[in-house]
């Protein structure tokens, strides 16, 4: 396999920021802000809202080390973490639509700028590890 190209330093400090982002999102996840994360769960998703919010905080601490600690996989983690953004974003819809308050968003306006956020988190994912960038790296047969 053809070695990646290095990503440049305003890509790799992007790159850690957003893993200790999520690596502190889901540390909250499992701790102080279990009730919040809980309240964004759609109440049509046929699981326990507990569950997601432990699941996604376990997901998040695992793709925040993967995005500090990226190794030979950071071009597979820039996607899985951009993956992981978009599925996330049916609680964000829901939290909109549902008019649900939390994490001080407590308006229709605030929660509606929050939905432009999300595309933001999932470029943010795959300029800062470059996996679009490399996309197209040739791989050794």
């Amino acid at each position: 396999m053809m070695p990646l190209a290095r990503t440049s330093l305003p890509r790799r400090i992007a790159r850690v920021v957003l893993g200790a982002f999520l690596v502190f999102a889901g540390t909250a996840h499992l701790t102080v802000a279990r009730s919040e994360f809980a309240a964004q769960v759609p109440s049509w998703l046929p699981l326990g809202a507990d569950l997601v919010v432990v699941v996604s905080g376990v997901v998040e601490l695992l793709l925040g080390a993967a995005l500090v600690f990226p190794g030979r996989y950071r071009v597979p983690v820039g996607w899985v973490v951009a993956a992981f953004f978009v599925a996330i974003f049916p609680g964000n819809i829901a939290q909109y639509v549902d008019g649900v308050s939390a994490f001080g968003l407590d308006t229709d306006g605030a929660r509606l700028a929050r939905l432009f956020f999300q595309p933001v988190l999932v470029l943010w994912a795959l300029w800062s590890t470059g996996a679009w960038r490399d996309r197209r790296t040739p791989k050794e047969p």
